[in-house]
C-alpha cells in the first residue's frame, strides 16, 4: 500500500477518535487492530506494558490475531522475559527482525518461531520522554515496504503512546474514585465508633513506658501483637499507634476475628467479584483492600479459627490476594496491629494456634496493663468520661467524694476500662448532679468491692473461690496446665481450671 500524506494523517485521526471513544482496555485495543488492520496486513498484533520500577511486563489486552502459549493469560512477567520488549526498553528505538529463527534460544521468539511467524517490528510507546511499553507487529511473511512500513509505525506508535498513557489515567482516576466511595461507606458504617485521641489519658509509670514503646514503634511499619485482659484500651491503642505513624492519612480498618466464620472469611477480609456466589450483586472490596497504604487491625487474633489462621498468614506473607470469584492477584500495601485476650503461646502448646503466624504477628509485643496495675489512671479516668459522658447524654455530672475515689481505686475492676466507662454511665442516668459519696460506690459496685481493699474476708463462696483461685495463679506465675501449674495445685482438671477462669473473667499472664 503507498503511505501518501493523507492516508497516514487519516490513520492518525482514526487511532486518535478511539482514545476518547473508548474507556477500557480491550475496547480501545480493539479499535485500533480494527483500523490498522485495514491499512496493511499483520499476523499478530500485541501491546505490552512496562513498569520500570518492578522491571516487569504485562499484556495492554489479549493480543490480536496469532495468540502464543501462556502469553495473555500471564498478570505480570519480568522483562528478562521478553526479549524483544527487552531490546526495544534498553535501546529506546524500533526493533526489526527479518528472521526470527535467529533468535530462537530466546523461549519467547521460540514461541513465535513454533507459531509459525517469521518476522517482527516492534517500536517504543514513549511519551514525554518516558517508555510506557511497546507494540509488536508480526508477520508469517515479511512484509514488502519494510522501510516505508517502518517509518508509518513509527508515527502510529507515538499516537498510539497517548491513547494508552489516557487510558491508564482513567483507569487510575477510576480506581480513585471508587477507593474513595468505599472509604466514605466505610467510614459511614463506622461513624458510631468514633476514635478521640484526647480520650487516651494516663498517669501510672507503667503506661508512660507503654506510650514510649508506642512513639518508638508507630513510625516503623513493623507488625505490633497488644495483649492484655478484655476493656484495657487495646482497640484504643492500635488507633494510637496508626495515628502517630506515616499511614495516618490512610484507613484504620478494624476486623473482628472471632466473627469470621470459614463461609465469611475471604469475602469479608479480601472481597469478591461480582456473581462469585449467589447474592454476590456487585463487585466488593474487602478489608485489606480498604486498608490500602493503611492498618489492618486484627482484634481478638486468639479466636480465629485454626482452618483460617494458614489463609491469613499466606497474605500477610506475600502481600497479595485475590477475591473470591477473581482469578487476578491484587497486591496490597498495609501494616497489620493485633490484639488478643488469650494466652497465645498455651493456644500453640494445644495446637489452637499457629506458630508461624504468631511469629509473623509477634514483632513487637506490648502487653497493656489492668485497670486494677493502674490504680493512679483511675480518678484522673473516672474525671474525663464523666464529663464526657454527661455532656454526651446532656445530664448534669456526678460528684464523686475523696472517699468514694477511694473505693473505686481499691476495685479490681475485672472490666477494666470497660467496665469503668459503663458504671460511670449508670451513675450518670440514675444519681445526675448528686454527690457520691463511697457508701453509694459499695451498694453500686459488685459485692466484691465492700471492702476499700482487696481482701479474702467475709467473702461468699464464690468470691472465696475466686480468690483461691488468683493465689494459686499467683503461686504458679501464670502457669495453668503441667507439673508446676495451678490446676494440679488446685487439685483439679485443667479443663476445670479454664472454666473457672472464663466464669470469673481472670487472664493467667496477668499473674506471670
Amino acid at each position: 500500500m503507498h503511505w501518501n500524506p493523507e492516508t497516514r494523517y487519516k490513520l492518525l485521526l482514526k487511532i486518535n477518535n478511539a482514545a476518547i471513544e473508548h474507556t477500557t482496555r480491550e475496547t480501545l485495543f480493539k479499535a485500533v487492530a480494527t483500523e490498522l488492520s485495514k491499512h496493511f496486513d499483520y499476523d499478530r498484533l500485541s501491546i505490552n506494558l512496562y513498569n520500570a520500577k518492578t522491571q516487569s511486563i504485562r499484556y495492554f489486552a489479549a493480543a490480536d490475531g496469532i495468540l502464543l502459549n501462556g502469553g495473555p493469560g500471564q498478570e505480570r512477567r519480568p522483562i528478562a522475559k521478553g526479549a524483544i520488549v527487552q531490546m526495544v526498553v534498553q535501546s529506546g528505538q524500533p526493533v526489526i527482525i527479518d528472521d526470527l529463527t535467529r533468535y530462537t534460544d530466546h523461549s519467547s521468539i521460540g514461541a513465535m518461531v513454533e507459531a509459525k511467524l517469521t518476522s517482527t517490528m516492534a517500536f517504543p510507546l514513549t511519551l514525554r520522554g518516558k517508555i510506557l511499553g511497546t507494540i509488536h507487529f508480526s508477520f508469517k511473511k515479511k512484509p514488502r515496504h519494510i522501510s516505508e512500513l517502518t517509518a508509518v509505525l513509527a508515527e502510529v506508535s507515538n499516537q498510539i503512546a497517548i491513547a494508552v498513557d489516557n487510558m491508564r489515567q482513567y483507569t487510575q482516576l477510576k480506581r480513585i474514585n471508587a477507593d474513595l466511595i468505599r472509604e466514605k461507606r466505610y467510614l459511614l458504617s463506622h461513624s458510631n465508633q468514633p476514635y478521640q485521641q484526647d480520650s487516651f489519658i494516663y498517669e501510672s509509670a507503667c503506661m508512660v513506658e507503654i506510650i514510649g514503646i508506642v512513639e518508638r514503634v508507630a513510625d516503623t511499619d513493623a507488625t505490633v501483637l497488644l495483649t492484655g485482659e478484655t476493656g484495657t484500651g487495646k482497640d484504643y491503642l492500635a488507633r494510637f499507634i496508626h495515628n502517630l505513624s506515616p499511614r495516618k492519612e490512610n484507613l484504620f480498618v478494624k476486623t473482628n476475628c472471632h466473627a469470621l466464620t470459614p463461609s465469611l472469611f475471604e469475602s469479608e477480609l479480601f472481597g469478591h467479584a461480582k456473581g462469585a456466589f449467589t447474592g454476590a450483586l456487585s463487585d466488593r472490596a474487602g478489608r485489606f483492600e480498604l486498608a490500602q497504604a493503611g492498618t489492618v487491625f486484627l482484634d481478638e487474633i486468639g479466636e480465629l479459627p485454626v482452618s483460617l489462621q494458614a489463609k491469613l498468614l499466606h497474605v500477610l506473607e506475600d502481600r497479595r490476594f485475590e477475591r473470591v470469584g477473581d482469578s487476578r492477584p491484587r497486591d496490597i500495601d498495609f501494616r497489620i496491629i493485633s490484639a488478643t485476650n488469650c494466652d497465645l503461646a498455651e493456644k500453640i502448646d494445644e495446637g489452637r494456634f499457629r506458630k508461624d503466624l504468631y511469629y509473623r504477628l509477634n514483632t513487637i509485643s506490648i502487653r497493656v496493663p489492668p485497670l486494677r496495675e493502674r490504680i493512679e489512671d483511675i480518678p484522673i479516668l473516672l474525671n474525663k468520661l464523666t464529663i464526657d459522658e454527661a455532656q454526651r447524654v446532656n445530664r448534669s455530672a456526678p460528684r464523686f467524694t475523696g472517699g468514694a475515689i477511694e473505693v473505686l481505686s481499691a476495685y479490681q475492676w475485672p472490666g477494666n476500662i470497660r467496665e469503668l466507662k459503663n458504671f460511670v454511665k449508670r451513675m450518670i442516668i440514675m444519681r445526675p448532679g448528686e454527690a457520691i459519696s463511697a457508701g453509694i460506690i459499695r451498694k453500686e459496685l459488685p459485692v466484691q468491692a465492700a471492702a476499700e481493699t482487696p481482701s479474702c474476708e467475709f467473702q461468699n463462696l464464690a468470691e472465696a473461690e475466686r480468690c483461691h483461685i488468683e493465689r494459686a495463679l499467683a503461686s504458679c506465675k501464670g502457669a495453668v496446665g503441667g507439673p508446676t501449674g495451678a490446676a494440679k495445685l488446685l487439685g483439679i482438671p485443667r479443663s476445670t481450671l479454664q472454666y473457672r477462669l472464663k466464669k470469673y473473667g481472670l487472664v493467667p499472664s496477668a499473674y506471670a
